[in-house]
């Protein structure tokens, strides 16, 4: 298992626990977060993009896959606004490499690990091309006005789904 964090910042040498603002998780316990390989597409856009992402899961039906998939060779998609296009071209990210040791599961749909420990990266990866990075690794990426429709029906569906940093979406129609 590969574990990685994602960020716009170039140089990171340590990640200190950090108490998390999430009110599902104890405020008083600092975590390291990181998101494993299959779901890192989710964080290939800009940090404030606001996005919708999807993949399919055990419980996707056949009929969810051909609504929100164009490709039959598609089972991961990301959805981002028409005015972060131009941003995310212009995006280099730094996608820090863990050591899985100290990790424990926190969502298993999410992907999301913690750490109550400091860590230190193995590797940093740049990526420079995010368009190249999610193509590369076989991502449907949809650019739409406006995301709340999107959302609003990937909830209601049988995939996995995440919606991310929403508060930066244009306001719903």
């Amino acid at each position: 298992m590969r574990l990685f964090h994602v960020s716009e910042e170039p140089d990171i040498r340590i990640f200190e626990p950090r108490l998390p603002a999430r009110k599902d998780l104890d405020p008083t316990v600092g975590l390291v977060w990181a998101i494993d390989e299959a779901r890192l597409p989710n964080f290939l856009t800009p940090r404030n993009c606001p996005r919708v992402t999807y993949h399919v899961g055990e419980r996707t039906t056949d009929a969810d896959r051909r609504q929100f998939f164009a490709s039959s060779g598609c089972s991961h998609a990301v959805v981002i606004e028409h005015r972060w296009f131009s941003v995310m071209r212009q995006t280099k990210l730094y996608v820090y490499e863990f050591t899985p040791k100290e990790f424990e599961l926190q969502d298993s749909v999410a992907g999301y690990y913690v750490a109550k420990t400091t860590q230190i990266p193995t590797a940093v990866h740049v990526l420079n091309d995010l368009f190249g990075e999610l193509f590369r690794r076989n991502v449907e990426l949809r650019v739409t006005d406006n995301l709340w429709d999107i959302a609003d029906a990937v909830k209601e569906s049988t995939l996995n789904w995440s919606l991310c940093r929403m508060a930066n979406a244009v306001e719903r129609k």
